[in-house]
């Protein structure tokens, strides 16, 4: 008995919510739907307020309320975990207000939208790299920010999972072997070029190895006219 009253009071509080939300939707006063917004978003509704904040888009364009209802968008679309709206959003308050009183912080929330969106380094890295590009971008412009210290330590971590995919991708040249041509060449260029791009990486040491297998390898199935010379660069 008692589950089932809290079971109705439950519908009751969540059909009460709903009508007020779509009331609230359909109001044609701007101002009272903008402070609703607002009011979402504190409560972590993020869907409510984003579709909100998208409807008074055209009434508040050109208004004192436009920058602080744009930066209020792009950080519940990141609150949905929708990152690369948020980080579209971000920008376009940059390319609106790029001495805006959020403009530190959007732009920081760019980098940090792409790296929360950078996937496990198997997959395609576009985000991270994105991430990268913009996380430096924020320390060039604000070196002494307070978040510039976890922007660098960002950084390193997406540097080095660009790393990693390089590494990745040249073990895969390694484990292909001989298979529809020298693969092992391939791994030696892919773990080179890796190396030169991030020199301080922690997988440094694995990708100087990897070489040294590679080129074994390479020198081992050699004619006999080569085997010196790639033995001897081994």
């Amino acid at each position: 008995m008692k589950k089932y009253i809290l079971l109705s009071l439950l519908a009751v509080l969540v059909l009460t919510s709903c009508g007020e939300y779509q009331k609230i939707q359909k109001s044609t006063d701007a101002n009272a739907k903008f402070e609703a917004a607002k009011n979402y978003y504190q409560q972590k509704e993020y869907i409510k307020s984003a579709t909100l904040f998208e409807d008074l888009i055209p009434f508040f364009r050109g208004t004192p309320n436009a920058e602080e209802l744009l930066f209020l968008l792009a950080q519940s679309y990141m609150g949905q975990k929708d990152y690369i709206s948020g980080s579209e959003y971000f920008k376009t308050y940059i390319r609106n207000y790029p001495r805006g009183k959020f403009a530190k912080e959007a732009r920081y929330l760019i980098g940090y939208c792409y790296y929360l969106d950078s996937p496990d380094p198997r997959l395609e890295q576009s985000s991270t790299i994105l991430a990268l590009n913009a996380l430096i971008e924020y320390v060039e412009l604000y070196p002494n920010s307070d978040n510039t210290a976890q922007a660098y330590r960002y950084i390193i971590e997406l540097r080095d999972k660009l790393a990693y995919k390089g590494f990745l991708n040249a073990r895969l040249y390694y484990n292909l072997g001989t298979y529809m041509g020298n693969n092992y060449k391939s791994a030696v260029i892919e773990a080179e070029n890796t190396l030169k791009d991030y020199p301080e990486t922690k997988y440094r040491d694995d990708l100087v190895f990897l070489i040294l297998q590679s080129k074994a390898k390479e020198a081992s199935l050699s004619v006999p006219e080569k085997k010196g010379e790639r033995y001897s660069e081994v």
